[in-house]
């Protein structure tokens, strides 16, 4: 496990920290963990929808691109090779 140290932090900041880590029943330490964890979490999923969209516009783009899915063009190329 790493360990991190956070400098110059504002009063008002760490007195909101404490106060949102007695609500939820978490040491600071706890609360700090949870809240870059949430974060972390909070923006891979960003990215994973920014991904999501390129990649069905760029599908929308190429032409004659074929409707099937990768699983169908595998199987088809197996059935193709079983023939020959």
């Amino acid at each position: 496990m790493a360990t991190i140290t956070v400098r110059r932090l504002d009063d008002s900041v760490m007195r909101r920290l404490k106060a949102r880590a007695e609500i939820n029943g978490r040491s600071l330490e706890g609360e700090v963990r949870q809240i870059l964890g949430a974060a972390v979490d909070n923006d891979m999923e960003a990215k994973r929808r920014a991904f999501v969209f390129l990649s069905e516009r760029l599908r929308k783009e190429i032409p004659n691109r074929s409707e099937k899915s990768s699983a169908d063009l595998i199987r088809e190329d197996r059935d193709r090779d079983h023939r020959s």
